[in-house]
């Protein structure tokens, strides 16, 4: 059964390839897209890209669990580095949300000033190199946008 998963943050779609860190650009988490977040609205609200449970939250990071897949949602590259900096969680561990609801907030500008990459990665946990085919990549997405439809 195939799982919309949707765009967690307004921004551009990028092949996963195009990542700036080789485990995402490897897919050795799993397929998926990245998104080069939109800068000029100032801080954003990431959300749920599918309904589910939040098995990880990290000021930084997200999993959700739903519907038989797992999908991360990485706020920018080597972000862990920043310790939560930044970051504002919205949600906690083990909540029951809606795709939709609001997870984290961070400013994408904010990572930029750091020198570390705010380009978020959209991932579905433990799927096979090139399985997610996004017809999305190279657009610009709206939250809430369909990013792509899982195998």
């Amino acid at each position: 059964m195939s799982v919309p998963v949707l765009a967690p943050l307004p921004g551009r779609v990028l092949p996963i390839g195009e990542t700036p860190d080789p485990v995402f650009a490897g897919q050795l988490v799993g397929s998926g897209v990245s998104i080069d977040p939109d800068r000029d609205r100032g801080p954003l609200e990431v959300v749920a890209p599918i309904a589910g449970t939040i098995v990880k939250l990290h000021p930084h990071a997200f999993v959700v669990l739903g519907a038989g897949i797992g999908v991360l949602v990485h706020l920018g590259i080597d972000t862990v580095k920043l310790a939560g900096a930044g970051f504002e969680l919205l949600a906690a561990e083990k909540d029951q949300v809606v795709a939709g609801a609001p997870i984290v907030r961070f400013d994408p500008s904010e990572i930029d000033v750091t020198g570390y990459s705010a380009i978020c990665p959209v991932v579905v946990m433990d799927s096979a190199k090139d399985s997610i085919v996004s017809p999305a990549v190279g657009t610009a997405v709206e939250t809430g946008a369909l990013l792509f439809d899982t195998p």
